[in-house]
């Protein structure tokens, strides 16, 4: 590909937008035509349109729930998504009918890559698993639809998959209890020929582990492995929260050895990369699927005047901030993730985490793509799994120099605990500079980890998020002490807190 064609296919694709947009209230406003017209479309835009977070946007995505049309983009828009409110209380998207037609023909084109990369049609010749979340008719705002992307997204999957391959029946797919949801979705399936799985990781180790334990109490046996159940299944695609936390478990619980697993990455606002090579965990950035892409440095995302970079001036390397402008009427909006490109011919990222998982209280600046990669490091040394985690900071306390809490949840519990705490500051140290600084100069203390049992995030999960979604899932990283305090209140007596003497 010609090193300007990326810059060229989301130039153009931004002139489209404008021109779209330009008799709405705020294609007026902003003057979408007149930028339209510009040679340089992108500079232009940067100069009129100025980034827009979610708070900013809010009072208008009201205006259009209640029914007004061209406000941001034309015509109506009836289907609006619900984040997981996982970097903030949850937030309400608004999604076009030219979004959700854009993002099924994404779907469509990951999966013909995948068949004509493997050279195999099996995963057509079985059922597919999908777990959408829930939808319903918003009682505020008659004819509209609201619910999670998926869910909206189901909607719009092609006529052959819901005729012939989809496992679950609406009444199932739809369901609005969770739980009862789950244990309805194994009973459907664990009979079927599933060949392909397409979930978020979180979720996926709760169903396998009821269709494991269903199969058994009905059948009389005693399998362990979900390819005991299903045989013949090829591919797990997986969306919504970091694949490589959850990998190893997952291979684990499965225990096909040919199986192969396909990160997607998208979010309510859209879809925007894939796998290309199931080799390499990063993700090929779809520039053409009615997204134009801005990158804000991470570091001066909360400055005055961030520098704005499109696809043609960005590095490897580096921690970005994307900002969305979309064929849902988005316009530079802040979408609360943060990235990291991999390569840049073709562009290639990495989901680093959130835009709000840091802890920078006392200088130590460990990013929640380092805590990641520290448990994945730590667990190969250890030969243990950690299904869920949350760190958080604890603060100075007289002689004592601050520092992290990390709350674990094993699938499997490292023999010792101590050389576990050892090797997680080893690979934090390695990892961060920051954070080894401080480690040196003694001015934080080694991690302090606490064994919470099985079942404790899903618990804190129903207590403090009232009602489960299929995005529903824990934040991995806070400064503020109120969720570690909650995982630690369901955890009670049970939980076991361990630490060690300085050793740096």
């Amino acid at each position: 590909m010609n090193q300007r064609a990326p810059a060229k296919i989301q130039a153009k694709l931004l002139r489209r937008l404008l021109r779209r947009a330009s008799n709405t209230e705020w294609g007026q406003r902003f003057e979408f035509a007149r930028i339209a017209r510009e040679s340089d479309v992108v500079k232009a835009y940067q100069a009129r349109v100025p980034i827009h977070t979610y708070d900013d946007i809010q009072p208008f995505v009201e205006q259009v729930r209640a029914g007004t049309e061209d406000l941001f983009w034309p015509g109506g828009i009836k289907h609006f998504a619900v984040s997981s409110g996982t970097a903030s209380k949850g937030k309400v998207i608004p999604l076009s009918k030219d979004m959700l037609q854009l993002n099924r023909s994404f779907a469509v084109t990951l999966t013909l890559q995948y068949l004509m990369r493997s050279r195999s049609i099996k995963t057509l010749l079985g059922k597919h698993l999908t777990l959408p979340g829930t939808i319903e008719g918003d009682p505020n705002f008659p004819s509209t639809l609201i619910g999670e992307v998926s869910g909206l997204q189901t909607l719009f999957a092609p006529g052959v998959f819901r005729l012939f391959l989809q496992a679950l029946p609406s009444s199932i797919a739809f369901a609005p209890d969770w739980d009862t949801k789950l244990r309805s979705v194994v009973d459907q399936t664990m009979n079927q020929d599933i060949r392909l799985v397409a979930m978020a990781p979180t979720w996926a180790l709760v169903v396998f582990g009821l269709l494991i334990e269903r199969y058994n109490e009905v059948n009389g046996t005693s399998v362990r492995t979900v390819g005991e159940v299903w045989p013949k299944l090829q591919l797990y695609i997986s969306g919504g929260v970091a694949l490589s936390s959850y990998r190893s478990i997952l291979e684990e619980q499965i225990g096909l050895p040919n199986i192969d697993f396909l990160e997607v990455y998208g979010a309510s606002e859209g879809f925007f990369s894939y796998q290309t090579d199931l080799s390499d965990p990063a993700m090929h950035l779809h520039l053409n699927n009615g997204v134009f892409y801005e990158f804000v440095p991470l570091d001066e995302l909360t400055s005055e005047n961030p520098r704005r970079l499109t696809i043609e001036h960005v590095k490897t390397g580096v921690r970005y901030a994307p900002i969305l402008t979309t064929c849902s009427g988005l316009w530079s909006y802040v979408l609360g993730d943060v990235i990291r490109f991999t390569n840049t011919s073709p562009h290639k990222i990495v989901v680093a985490g959130r835009t709000s998982e840091m802890i920078d209280k006392y200088g130590e600046a460990v990013f929640g793509e380092d805590a990641r990669e520290a448990i994945n490091r730590t667990c190969d040394v250890t030969g243990s799994l950690v299904r869920e985690y949350h760190v958080s900071a604890i603060p100075p306390n007289g002689t004592q120099t601050p520092t992290h809490e990390w709350l674990l949840e094993f699938s499997r519990i490292p023999h010792d605990c101590e050389e576990f705490i050892r090797s997680l500051d080893f690979a934090l140290c390695d990892i961060n500079r920051h954070y080894q600084i401080r480690r040196e100069a003694k001015a934080f203390r080694p991690p302090e980890i606490v064994l919470v049992p099985g079942g404790t995030f899903n618990a804190w999960l129903k207590t403090s998020r009232g009602q489960i979604r299929s995005q529903t899932k824990v934040p991995r990283m806070s400064d503020q002490r109120n969720i570690a305090d909650g995982i630690l209140a369901h955890a009670g007596q049970d939980a076991r807190r361990i630490c060690v003497d300085e050793f740096m």
